[in-house]
């Protein structure tokens, strides 16, 4: 790399010797965080039960975690380019583990639901952080790849670690372990790199921060999700659902307006307009709405239909992580820089589409072997092929002073489609369970059978949710293959990046993001 480029992308001369050991506690703190949402979704039916959530509302655990964190990312990342990265992420880990111990002591619902979204503020200061801190501290591109290769399996692993271990928690402890859990992570992260991290000298964005841009944002994103939780319980004609969508379109039209006129924008257009970065966003905040309310399903649907343990459950996961772990380190990683990121992105998708299909075969007495696993293997592995070179293409190709909102925005739009992933498939299973349950019901003339109708309406309510989601991961997989027209790294430059010459080639900075 040039003096040019290294002075230009803001990078120190030299590498920084304690870029390894830098990577164990970025890592560990990724680790956490991952391993907090799958961990939660294990223990979301003890939780419930214990303090007195209702169906209505149980998707709020997960929610307002989600929203907090996709809301907030634009302004998480922009806050650590204003006050330093190394200093955002310390106080992100130490505020998730505060707002971990508040979920732990929680005693009703409410105290749950904040304490989720407080980890979801943290969490968006905590991300943004680590990926900038990786893309900078890791310059030389061998060692980067070696480095996202850690970062990846390491989260990959995370959640089976979070998906075991909630397990084990919930059922020989108490659901409240699963979130004290993140505390001794928290410290031994933040300590580590306090001591071992040090971020490279003039990296700094120092323009003032865009106000405007981050209440109409935040409040744009709060209203969209609002609105789709709220059509569950009252209906989508409902005047104040309906409100809620006109709301937020009016919130997010109004923010485009300002990010192309004010001077120092939050979000600059030129990160989402670029043809392959927004195909990347749009496939994967579909794929990510298909997968999130996908877990919630399961869990219940294992739990509560089939008898699992929380243990049990747990382990019943793992084929769809193994499959994701395999995707991403075997296949997308070996593949990704032969040929192009859509050969992989768009038959990735397809492929988890199919083990979606497997699931909507789900019945009462379906059998885990016949079923459940070939869906979730396929799932995980197709999932695991896409999201490698997703992750990848969505911020090469970047100038410098944006790498940071590119991680952020592949953030968000993950975070967000969770958010609406988990409320609006959720509606879709609750409208399914009640209309067949109301069907069938006259017809049950004994308790045993009554409670049979119950559980045949709740599968059903999940069977129709997945079919839903069938369909948004083809609609993710044509606007891959559409939209993302990149050629394979080392190639071409990336289309409509502007990059060509050898010294631009040199600013570019992947970011990691999960």
């Amino acid at each position: 790399m040039s003096q040019t480029a290294v002075k230009a992308s803001g990078v120190a001369d030299a590498p920084d010797a304690g870029r390894w050991k830098a990577l164990v506690f970025i890592a560990l703190a990724q680790l956490m965080v991952v391993l907090d949402a799958t961990i939660v979704n294990i223990a979301l039916p003890s939780a419930q039960q214990d303090l007195g959530i209702s169906d209505g509302n149980r998707q709020w655990v997960v929610t307002a975690y989600a929203l907090a964190f996709g809301g907030l990312l634009l302004f998480g990342g922009r806050i650590a380019d204003l006050w330093g990265r190394k200093r955002t992420f310390v106080l992100g880990l130490g505020g998730f583990a505060v707002a971990s111990a508040l979920g732990g002591a929680a005693t009703n619902e409410a105290m749950m639901f904040g304490s989720r979204a407080l980890q979801g503020v943290f969490g968006a200061l905590l991300a943004p952080a680590a990926l900038s801190l990786l893309a900078v501290m890791f310059t030389d591109a061998k060692e980067r790849a070696k480095a996202f290769g850690i970062y990846g399996a390491i989260a990959g692993g995370g959640g089976a670690v979070g998906l075991i271990l909630g397990g084990f928690l919930t059922e020989y402890l108490n659901w409240r372990w699963t979130f004290f859990v993140n505390i001794p992570f928290a410290i031994v992260a933040a300590a580590g790199a306090y001591l071992v991290i040090r971020e490279p000298k003039g990296g700094r964005n120092r323009s003032p921060l865009d106000i405007p841009g981050v209440i109409l944002s935040t409040l744009g994103l709060v209203a969209l999700v609002y609105g789709f939780t709220r059509a569950e319980s009252n209906g989508w004609s409902d005047a104040v659902t309906v409100g809620m969508f006109v709301a937020s379109a009016v919130l997010l039209l109004t923010f485009v307006v300002v990010e192309s006129k004010v001077k120092a924008p939050l979000l600059p257009l030129r990160v989402i307009t670029e043809r392959n970065r927004g195909g990347v966003y749009l496939s994967l905040g579909l794929a990510i709405i298909a997968m999130f309310g996908l877990f919630l399903f399961l869990t219940y649907y294992l739990q509560v239909v089939k008898g699992y343990t929380p243990v049990k459950t747990g382990f019943a996961f793992l084929p769809m992580i193994a499959g994701m772990i395999t995707g991403s380190t075997q296949i997308g990683t070996r593949l990704m820089t032969r040929v192009a990121p859509r050969l992989l992105m768009g038959p990735g998708f397809l492929v988890a589409a199919v083990g979606m299909l497997f699931l909507t075969q789900l019945e009462v007495d379906t059998s885990y072997a016949g079923v459940l696993l070939p869906g979730m293997l396929l799932l995980g592995l197709g999932m695991g092929t896409a999201f490698m070179p997703a992750m990848s293409l969505a911020t090469t190709g970047v100038e410098p002073r944006d790498a940071g909102v590119a991680s952020a925005m592949v953030n968000t739009s993950q975070q967000v489609g969770g958010a609406i992933g988990t409320a609006l498939l959720n509606t879709i299973a609750a409208s399914a369970t009640t209309s067949y349950i109301a069907d069938h019901i006259g017809g049950a003339s004994s308790r045993s059978q009554q409670q049979l109708v119950q559980l045949q309406g709740q599968v059903q309510g999940y069977t129709s949710a997945i079919w839903f989601a069938v369909g948004i991961l083809v609609v993710a997989a044509a606007i891959a293959l559409t939209f993302v027209n990149a050629g394979r790294p080392g190639g071409n430059a990336v289309a409509g990046s502007g990059v060509g010459d050898e010294a631009e080639d040199e600013l570019r900075v992947p970011v990691v993001a999960h």
